[in-house]
């Protein structure tokens, strides 16, 4: 059993006050598997949870205010990354970052995929679910896609799950529409269903076992993307009634996070019931920090930025592979590296150009050695590049003051192609949770810093993606640095 206590006072020792932690002694022994089989039968099953807009606090042994006992089980019976983050601060930009273990900015997912829109995946990206599939494995996306039209849609001719690995594929080109409750944009491999009753992530989940319980015997990859506690929310009235005493908007989100740990908690009892959990590899995170500042207990800022609030999130993984002691790492880490790690894991030869690193020594209780800096770019926001270089997080921004449309445009792309940064911002997280210390005019090592962020921002301005007809000089627009307010 182990107990989560988090800090909210920002000030206070990370070591002792954030997280305290209880280990009884029966969660210190690994159950044994030793790891990457030539066999297919011991290949292990994979299964990525991605929430989307949870934000760090949600997780209820961090934060304490939702009821999430099936996470919180995983995280018992696993490993709880407290340094963990998403791949940007926004929805298509993170999922391209799992997908393909890439920083999106490097594949040309700048920002969200607004519907009918030439942004998408590039075909000629491998993503996990091809590397995956070519090893043998079954593959089945079922929830939120969001990385391009999810209908062969001429005017786009966008590729489709399939045509990124996924054999099987249920649903929704972005969000759960008119909201979570009887949604009418699911899609099964194309074709719309209509009006779906029920909410979105019991749909989803139900759907998940529908597919397992038609799969062979070889091994699955299952990337199940809830579209909650995305706005438009919609919550069971009985969880809500839960949270009375709070304003009715805040209550409506609270109880989302409590169903879709429900859900969760539906599929994870599937795969105990079925045999399926000891020889399956289950992973959960969020896409991007939430929009509800409340939620990202004491990070800075909300979904779209990038300081900490916009792209930390919750990470867990439960395998009987791990065989470090610890029930806590606190190394930073991001949906980047799944790809990596999971090709080591089955035994696969990654692409080379990744931004991710493989989290296996970890997992091993063996040393880490990041291969580049983790790194963010969102250029709608300020600051819009960030970097963690070990206890750090570098910022830097441009004083762009021009206002800049919601979906990405041909303005934002002239834009990023002249982009350069003008200031910089530097916070040790290690002491600095809330980030309210800059620390860069008077760092030691603020032009090294300065240089390597820089050195990244040329890089991505040097090999921006060749977008073509995107749209133009769209309105409405807002400031950049007042995008949200938080």
């Amino acid at each position: 059993m182990i107990l989560f206590f988090k800090k909210i006072n920002s000030q206070e020792s990370h070591s002792m006050n954030r997280i305290l932690i209880f280990v009884s002694l029966t969660s210190l022994f690994c159950l044994g598997c030793n790891g990457p089989s030539s066999n297919k039968s011991k290949r292990p099953n994979i299964v990525f949870l991605l929430a989307d807009d949870m934000g760090y606090g949600d997780f209820e042994k961090i934060g304490g205010s939702t009821k999430t006992p099936n996470l919180n089980r995983l995280a018992e019976e696993g490993i709880f990354f407290d340094n963990f983050y998403a791949a940007g601060p926004n929805c298509s930009p993170s999922r391209t970052g799992l997908m393909t273990g890439k920083s999106p900015a490097k594949v040309g997912m700048y920002s969200y995929r607004p519907p009918r829109h030439p942004l998408h995946l590039p075909n000629q990206e491998e993503t996990l679910a091809e590397l995956l599939k070519r090893k043998g494995y079954q593959t089945a996306h079922i929830g939120k896609w969001h990385l391009g039209e999810l209908t062969q849609n001429p005017e786009f001719n966008h590729p489709q799950p399939y045509e990124h690995g996924f054999d099987y594929s249920l649903g929704t080109e972005n969000n759960a529409k008119p909201s979570h409750l009887n949604p009418i944009n699911f899609f099964r491999n194309g074709k719309a269903l209509g009006l779906v009753k029920g909410y979105s992530c019991q749909i989803v989940v139900q759907d998940c076992m529908d597919w397992l319980n038609q799969k062979s015997n070889d091994p699955f990859f299952l990337y199940v993307a809830f579209h909650e506690p995305h706005a438009k929310v919609a919550s069971p009235p009985k969880l809500v009634e839960k949270y009375a005493n709070l304003p009715l908007k805040d209550a409506k989100y609270l109880a989302n996070i409590d169903h879709l740990d429900i859900a969760i908690g539906r599929l994870l009892d599937y795969l105990e019931e079925h045999g399926l959990m000891e020889n399956t590899i289950i992973m959960f995170s969020s896409d991007n920090g939430s929009y509800r500042l409340a939620s990202n207990a004491n990070l800075k800022a909300v979904k779209s930025y990038l300081y900490d609030g916009g792209i930390r999130v919750p990470g867990i993984v439960k395998w009987t592979g791990i065989k470090t002691n610890k029930k806590i790492i606190d190394t930073p880490t991001g949906l980047v590296d799944v790809l990596p790690t999971l090709c080591e894991i089955v035994g696969i030869d990654p692409p080379n150009d990744l931004d991710g690193t493989s989290f296996l020594p970890l997992l091993r209780g063996k040393p880490f050695i990041r291969k580049r800096p983790l790194y963010w770019f969102f250029y709608r926001t300020v600051p819009e590049i960030a970097m963690r270089v070990g206890n750090h997080m570098i910022l830097g921004k441009d004083k762009d003051t021009i206002p800049r449309p919601h979906q990405f445009s041909q303005d934002d792309y002239d834009y990023i192609k002249s982009i350069s940064l003008k200031d910089y911002e530097l916070y040790d997280l290690h002491q600095d949770f809330s980030q309210e210390n800059d620390l860069f005019d008077t760092h030691p090592k603020k032009d090294s810093l300065k240089a390597l962020i820089e050195a990244q921002l040329a890089e991505i301005r040097n090999n921006i993606y060749p977008w073509k007809e995107l749209p133009l000089k769209l309105q409405p627009r807002k400031n950049k640095k007042n995008w949200v307010q938080y």
